[in-house]
C-alpha cells in the first residue's frame, strides 16, 4: 500500500501546537516565582523610651568602720576571750590584763580618801568651834581665818582623794579590754603572757564593721564633666545623688543581689590618674562582701528621654565602620539605612540618629535577604526567651 503524505495544513497545525506547548512550559517557572510567599524576618518595632545613662566602673570594697583594739593600761595579758574571725558586739570583753595591781591601787586610793575625809571632819569641827568663840570675842580674827583655810584645804584633799579613787577604779575597769565597735574581729596580734602598754605600737586586734560596706570606685573626670554638662543643658535628667541606683557585680560577672546607694563624689581629681573617686554603700547581711575585694559598680547617673534602643545584633557595620540597619517597609521591601549608634545597654544599643519610632528593624534572618524578594516581619524574641518558652512547653 503506498505511503500517503499528510496535508500541509495538518503539518502547520501540529507545529503551532508544539510551539505553544513549549512557550507555556517556559512561562510556568516565572509565574511560580511571582506567586512565592514573602520571606519571614525577625523584626522589632522602634519604640521611644526613657533610657538610663549607666557607667560600669571598677571599685574596691571597704569597711564602713574600722577600729584597732589597743590597751588603755600597762600590764600582762592573762586571757584572750574572743574567737578569731568571729562577730563581736560593742562592749564585749576581748582581752583581760592582770587586774591584781589595779585592785591594790583601788584599795590604796580608798584609804587615802578616808584619811582625807577624817582630816576634813576635824577641820570642820575646829572651824565651827572657832566661829562660836569668835562670836563671844574669845578667839581672834586670825584664828578664825586659819580655821577656815584649814577646812578649805581639807575639802581639797577629799576631792583629790575622790579623783584618785575614780582613776584607780577606771584603770581596774580598763584591765578588761572591750570591743569599741561591733563588727568582725580579725586575728589576735597579742598572745597571753605578753606585756602591753599604752604605746601606739601595741595593737591587740582589728575590728571591721562589714554591714553595710562601702564600695569605692573611680570615674574619669572627663566623663563626669560631660554628664554634668548634659544635665545642665537638659539633654539628660537625673535624680539626687543619694537616690542614684547603684548595682554591684563580682569579678566573675555575677550580680550582687542587693542594690546600693551613692553617697558622694570627691571634689578633687587625682593628679596622677585623672580620676574622681565616688563612694557607694551596700548592705552586706550575709558577709559576701569582704574588704579589699575587687568589684564592678554599675551606676545610673541620668536618664535620656525619648531614646530608641535596638538589639545589638540588628546593628551592622559597613567597610568604613558606619553603623547601619535593615528597615522593613510597609510594602515588604528592605532599606539599608546608615544610622548613628550611641551607648550600649546590656544587649541593646541606643540609636542616636537615623531611626524613627514605629519603624520595623530587622534583627534576625539576614541570611535570607536577596534582591527582588518580598519580606514579612515576625515579632522577634531573644534566644534565651525562646529557649525558656520551649522548655516550659
Amino acid at each position: 500500500m503506498p505511503f500517503l503524505m499528510p496535508p500541509r495544513s495538518s503539518v502547520l497545525l501540529l507545529a503551532v501546537a508544539l510551539f505553544a506547548g513549549a512557550c507555556s512550559e517556559e512561562k510556568k517557572p516565572a509565574s511560580a516565582a511571582a506567586q512565592q510567599p514573602p520571606i519571614e524576618l525577625g523584626t522589632v518595632a522602634a519604640v521611644a523610651e526613657d533610657v538610663p545613662v549607666t557607667n560600669n566602673l571598677p571599685g574596691r570594697i571597704a569597711p564602713t568602720r574600722i577600729a584597732e583594739v589597743r590597751p588603755r593600761v600597762t600590764g600582762i595579758v592573762v586571757e584572750r576571750v574572743f574567737q578569731q574571725g568571729t562577730h563581736v558586739k560593742e562592749g564585749d570583753v576581748l582581752y583581760r590584763i592582770d587586774p591584781a595591781p589595779f585592785r591594790v591601787r583601788v584599795a590604796s586610793a580608798e584609804a587615802t580618801l578616808k584619811r582625807a575625809q577624817a582630816a576634813q571632819l576635824q577641820a570642820r569641827q575646829q572651824s565651827d568651834r572657832i566661829v562660836e568663840l569668835r562670836e563671844r570675842n574669845v578667839a581672834s580674827a586670825q584664828q578664825q581665818e586659819t580655821a577656815v583655810a584649814q577646812l578649805a584645804q581639807a575639802d581639797a584633799d577629799v576631792a583629790a582623794g575622790e579623783a584618785g579613787l575614780a582613776t584607780a577604779k577606771l584603770d581596774l575597769q580598763y584591765s578588761e579590754v572591750r570591743a569599741p565597735i561591733s563588727g568582725r574581729i580579725g586575728r589576735a596580734l597579742i598572745t597571753e603572757g605578753a606585756l602591753v602598754g599604752t604605746g601606739a605600737s601595741d595593737i591587740l586586734a582589728t575590728i571591721q564593721q562589714l554591714d553595710p560596706v562601702y564600695a569605692d570606685f573611680t570615674q574619669s573626670a572627663g566623663e563626669l564633666l560631660a554628664l554634668r554638662r548634659a544635665l545642665k543643658v537638659g539633654a539628660l535628667s537625673g535624680a539626687d545623688a543619694g537616690a542614684a541606683n547603684v548595682e554591684l557585680f563580682f569579678d566573675n560577672g555575677e550580680r550582687y543581689r542587693h542594690r546600693g546607694q551613692l553617697l558622694f563624689s570627691e571634689a578633687t581629681v587625682d593628679a596622677t590618674t585623672g580620676q574622681v573617686t565616688l563612694r557607694g554603700q551596700f548592705p552586706n547581711p550575709d558577709g559576701d562582701l569582704l574588704p579589699g575585694m575587687y568589684v564592678r559598680v554599675v551606676i545610673e547617673q541620668g536618664v535620656q528621654a525619648n531614646s530608641i534602643a535596638v538589639p545589638q545584633q540588628a546593628v551592622q557595620r559597613d567597610g568604613a565602620g558606619q553603623a547601619q540597619l535593615q528597615i522593613l517597609k510597609d510594602d515588604g521591601t528592605l532599606e539599608l539605612r546608615p544610622v548613628r549608634a550611641g551607648r550600649v545597654l546590656g544587649t541593646r544599643q541606643v540609636i542616636d540618629d537615623g531611626l524613627k519610632p514605629g519603624e520595623q528593624v530587622v534583627v534576625e534572618g539576614f541570611q535570607k535577604i536577596r534582591p527582588g524578594a518580598r519580606f514579612k516581619g515576625v515579632a522577634w524574641k531573644p534566644a534565651a526567651a525562646a529557649n525558656d518558652a520551649a522548655k516550659q512547653g
